[in-house]
């Protein structure tokens, strides 16, 4: 076997724990707001925000829990994540109240940010210079499709058997994957060597007090705002808009499908410009993405009930929103892979790695303001059919995709601070 291709067991177990852990969050995930609204019994408000927290905590806490996880060893550190995963998903399938899920929910994030920073660590550790691009390559590739199985056996397991039993599910794949990690993680690599907590609370400091790194975050959420908006705001959107035969989990598919298939294309493609300029690409295909998704109900307006590609035909609801995120995973494509690079760049000599470890800062963001903002929009454009009175159901959802202009906009303008932004970082640079 050719050297890149040789890794240790511990690497090989590694990523088969991940892909059982990303096909339980995302089937969870996709499905999280109706959870919290029709099972739990939150409004649309409250379960945004409470589905908008639990991705926001797995998107800051790994830096601090991937600290913790040096001091106690990978090993210790996994068993934990997996065990704390297992009662999470379990705890929400059996006990679907209030006083519970909030608590399961924590559970849940602080088991999620652990697997973040061990998983990577795994990889980074049992690689060499020679194999290790190939490495993250493979860890990336079983990242997507993870995501893309849990979102596939989401859809029948809502039919058949309700929303709780993808919390069982979800609860099922991970146990298997404290197993599997039992059983067969057996590292050489048992020393630790992150940072410190004091170490890591230094470098969220000195991160979020660099101006110039704060503005491309925030300027970057922009594009993970309407991202989010794939498990916010669409799975409603869409039962409420087509019907409860629809199934905004498969729809969802769509995006790490094109990301599969794409992204070594467009990184390759796009390798001559310069990384802003390829965050803008993607940038402003983010609105074009937003009203492809608003196009759907005007066609329908129109007095068109389906629409066809060959024998493929769809509601068109259904079929503008498969385009929308067609868009969106092609800009994704643009924006993701360079955007490291270009966050990387800011960092000081010597710093890359420990400011890339706040380089998801954008995501924290994103999920609280993406979902926050969500509850509201669904609330005033597409409300809850049991919030509506019987007689004014046939026009409660005549404005319902005005949702995604306000999307739309978010994109537009983000595009147009990235511009900005690099107008001015450029100037800066020549000033000096």
């Amino acid at each position: 076997m050719h050297p890149s291709w040789k890794f240790p067991r511990a690497f090989w177990t590694a990523n088969i724990v991940e892909l059982f852990e990303r096909a339980a969050y995302y089937a969870v995930f996709i499905a999280i707001t109706l959870y919290l609204s029709r099972v739990v019994g939150f409004n649309d408000i409250w379960s945004a925000w409470i589905g908008g927290f639990l991705s926001a905590g797995m998107y800051f806490l790994p830096p601090f829990t991937g600290a913790f996880a040096d001091k106690i060893g990978f090993r210790k550190s996994i068993i934990l994540a997996f065990s704390l995963l297992t009662i999470g998903y379990f705890t929400l399938g059996a006990l679907p109240y209030k006083h519970t899920v909030l608590p399961a929910l924590v559970i849940l994030m602080f088991g999620g940010s652990f697997i973040k920073s061990i998983i990577t660590g795994t990889v980074a550790k049992n690689t060499t210079t020679e194999n290790r691009a190939r490495g993250f390559s493979i860890f990336y590739g079983i990242v997507n499709v993870g995501a893309f199985l849990g979102k596939t056996f989401a859809f029948p397991l809502r039919l058949q058997w309700g929303l709780e039993s993808i919390n069982f599910y979800a609860a099922a794949m991970t146990f298997i994957a404290l197993v599997t990690v039992i059983l067969f993680y057996k590292t050489t690599h048992t020393q630790g060597e992150g940072k410190s907590f004091a170490e890591v609370w230094v470098g969220f400091v000195r991160v979020t007090t660099n101006v110039r790194l704060i503005v491309l975050i925030i300027i970057v959420s922009g594009f993970w705002i309407i991202q989010q908006q794939m498990y916010a705001t669409m799975p409603k959107y869409v039962l409420r808009t087509v019907g409860e035969q629809a199934s905004p989990e498969w729809i969802a598919n769509v995006n790490p499908l094109v990301v599969m298939i794409c992204v070594v294309f467009i990184t390759h493609l796009m390798r001559h410009t310069k990384a802003i300029t390829s965050m803008a690409v993607g940038m402003f295909l983010m609105p074009i993405s937003a009203l492809c998704m608003a196009a759907g109900a005007l066609i329908q307006f129109s007095g068109t009930d389906s629409i066809s590609f060959g024998l493929f035909a769809s509601h068109p609801i259904t079929m503008m929103m498969i385009i929308g995120i067609t868009i969106q995973g092609l800009a994704e494509c643009f924006i993701s892979p360079r955007y490291l690079e270009f966050f990387s760049l800011q960092a000081p000599k010597g710093e890359e790695g420990l400011y890339l470890g706040f380089s998801h800062l954008h995501s924290f963001l994103s999920s609280l303001i993406g979902f926050g903002l969500s509850g509201y929009l669904l609330t005033a454009y597409c409300p809850d059919p049991s919030t509506i009175a019987a007689g004014e159901l046939s026009t409660a959802y005549a404005k319902a995709h005005y949702i995604w202009y306000y999307f739309a906009a978010i994109g537009f303008l983000a595009g147009i601070a990235l511009i900005a932004y690099q107008f001015f970082t450029q100037r800066l640079k020549t000033d000096k």
